[in-house]
């Protein structure tokens, strides 16, 4: 693993942490969208969607955040997010026929996914912690 120390992260999990971040933006910006668009339910359900879609936003924005910048401990829920995110995937291309978007999601997801598992970065994230003096 040449220049790749436990400090330092390899480039795909760089680009994960870039990935995951945009998901995490996208999970914001739709929170938005449900709490400003005109809605039949009541209030306290909206709310509700907004404050869910806006807390796992975020969370994803600080995961993708914490990979950009080597923290392994971010690897995993990245992972598990991905993993969430295959049924998301299944149930566009599916039951809702939406087929051009749920192949962009599914190789999106896919890609995140591969570059989260690739063998340089299990061994980035595996690797003991370098003692200082």
């Amino acid at each position: 693993m040449e220049g790749v120390t436990p400090d330092t992260p390899p480039p795909q999990i760089r680009v994960a942490g870039l990935l995951v971040g945009l998901q995490g933006v996208a999970a914001v910006a739709f929170a938005i969208m449900v709490g400003v668009q005109d809605s039949t339910l009541p209030l306290g359900s909206v709310l509700g969607e907004v404050g869910y879609f806006a807390v796992i936003g975020i969370a994803l924005v600080f995961i993708g955040a914490a990979l950009f910048t080597g923290r392994r401990g971010a690897r995993t829920p990245a992972i598990v997010t991905q993993l969430l995110l295959l049924p998301v995937v299944y149930s566009l291309i599916g039951p809702s026929r939406q087929l051009l978007l749920g192949i962009a999601a599914g190789i999106y997801v896919v890609v995140t996914f591969l570059l989260l598992i690739s063998e340089r970065s299990r061994e980035w994230s595996t690797a003991p912690y370098s003692r200082e003096p």
